[in-house]
């Protein structure tokens, strides 16, 4: 189906219903439940993990394939906002036309700037995407205020142009009239499930990129692109040019990077510099090896579970850890919240910092490779005492010539 064998058509079935069933399965504690807490059926973390996800799927087809680690594509993601929200000011509050500029514009964007660092390799490489977007984020503050608003950021205005609506009361970035801010609740046995239109919007885009970014990594340009990891001197010595595979590669990966952008924007209609910094590129990063490098679904896995911990993490406060450990002694209990305290509330990085650490050293495949250890053992059939009664510990067996 869809250009895609048996394996993988049932994998990405697998992926739709995951994606389609999330306001459930981010949304397991009832509301009145002492769990409620880890709840995470919100439409904006539930939208975020989408487009998240499209960030690390893109960036998963550039470092996962050729090795290339870029530190830069933070600044295609500015691109990608910022070119939304110009098109929601000046011609529609319409979605479809901000995500297609944002993905045209970082496009571009990136072939510019895929040129001039692929020009290295390496370290030297990483330095210069770093470079890049640090110098993208600086113009966005400084020069090209008229364009970025600097500090205050684009934002959508009643007073905005916008040609197309303007006949239109549409005052929200919308989907042919459908407010992507519109939710429908549900309420069953103490649950409230939110379907939320912005999140299905992105959930769908989001398996569409999927769907291509399968493509890639089935087809022939994908193998190219491993045989760029595997051996670029090699790969040289055939004849092939390696650098119009890593620059496509670059281009396609900044394409995802402004789509999430886009996306973003559409999500929250203002676009500011901040999505340019360096400290964004280093998250993505993040992500992708948490979840597993060169997968299909690890970066996917990672950006959810950065995201879904970055929000419960930061909002469990002193309060909160007083309530959990309020059986301790008064003394005892100020000692423990003061230490838990380190590592929730605004102490959350230090928490990321330490399970990145720990997925590094003890699971160096990701949250992929974990899942595959855990299925291995399942799989494992335990021996069947027959045939250790025939073949004892110590005797070897027979082997014909």
């Amino acid at each position: 189906m869809l250009g895609l064998n048996k394996r993988d058509t049932s994998f990405l079935l697998i992926v739709i219903l995951l994606t389609m069933t999330t306001p459930f399965l981010m949304q397991p504690f009832a509301e009145n439940s002492p769990l409620a807490q880890f709840n995470g059926g919100y439409p904006d973390l539930m939208a975020k993990v989408a487009i998240f996800g499209i960030f690390a799927m893109g960036f998963n087809i550039l470092f996962g394939l050729t090795g290339y680690l870029s530190f830069g594509h933070a600044a295609f993601l500015g691109v990608g906002s910022y070119a939304a929200v110009w098109m929601f000011k000046l011609l529609t509050l319409n979605v479809l036309p901000a995500v297609i500029l944002a993905v045209i514009m970082s496009g571009i964007f990136s072939l510019l700037i895929g040129w001039i660092s692929l020009r290295r390799s390496g370290i030297y490489f990483s330095i210069l995407t770093l470079a890049m977007a640090e110098m993208s984020y600086r113009l966005a503050y400084s020069v090209l205020t008229p364009l970025t608003n600097g500090e205050t950021g684009l934002q959508v205005r009643p007073n905005d142009p916008r040609i197309l609506d303007s006949a239109t009361s549409a005052n929200y970035p919308n989907l042919f009239g459908l407010e992507l801010s519109s939710s429908y609740h549900w309420k069953v046995l103490g649950h409230d499930f939110t379907f939320n239109v912005g999140f299905y919007f992105c959930a769908v885009i989001a398996i569409i990129a999927f769907y291509i970014s399968m493509r890639i990594f089935r087809s022939p340009f994908g193998m190219m692109l491993r045989a760029v990891k595997s051996n670029q001197q090699r790969m040289s010595y055939t004849g092939l040019d390696p650098r119009p595979y890593t620059l496509a590669a670059f281009v396609i990966s900044g394409m995802y990077a402004g789509l999430a952008g886009g996306l973003l924007a559409a999500m929250d209609p203002l676009a500011g510099a901040e999505r340019m910094q360096w400290t964004v590129g280093g998250e993505v990063v993040i992500m992708t090896i948490l979840g597993g490098a060169g997968t299909l679904l690890g970066p996917v896995l990672g950006a959810g579970a950065i995201k879904y911990l970055e929000n419960i993490f930061s909002k469990i406060n002193d309060n909160v850890l007083d309530g959990w450990f309020s059986f301790l002694p008064d003394t005892v209990r100020e000692y423990v919240v003061w230490f838990f305290s380190r590592f929730t509330g605004e102490g959350w990085a230090l928490t990321l910092g330490l399970m990145f650490m720990l997925v590094v050293t003890f699971l160096p495949g990701g949250l992929v490779e974990g899942g595959k250890r855990i299925g291995a053992l399942f799989r494992r059939k335990p021996k069947d005492d027959g045939d250790d009664a025939e073949h004892p510990p110590h005797s070897t067996p027979h082997v014909a010539e």
